[in-house]
């Protein structure tokens, strides 16, 4: 088992998910470039992957409203490869 500030699984996940917003950030900024009208379209489209409703815990004193969305789109796919190709080189 490693540990997380090494080069163990923490930190490759660390990437994974920083890679997924970055990818997604991107593809966000470049949706309302004129030149790439044709192609971003197909980049920036979502698709829901894991969708679980918000499940609401009353607890009269705390109410928690917990949910979870996982709706990739292809650029941030292509941030995690670029985050796992990142991780394995250095």
């Amino acid at each position: 088992m490693s540990k997380f500030g090494g080069r163990g699984y923490g930190m490759c996940i660390l990437f994974v998910i920083i890679g997924a917003i970055l990818g997604g950030i991107l593809g966000e900024v470049l949706k309302n470039v004129p030149s790439l009208a044709g192609v971003m379209p197909f980049l920036v489209t979502t698709s829901p992957v894991f969708d679980m409703a918000p499940v609401t815990i009353n607890l009269y004193v705390v109410k928690l409203t917990v949910g979870l969305a996982f709706m990739p789109n292809l650029m941030s796919m292509l941030g995690i490869i670029l985050a796992i190709v990142l991780y394995s080189r250095y």
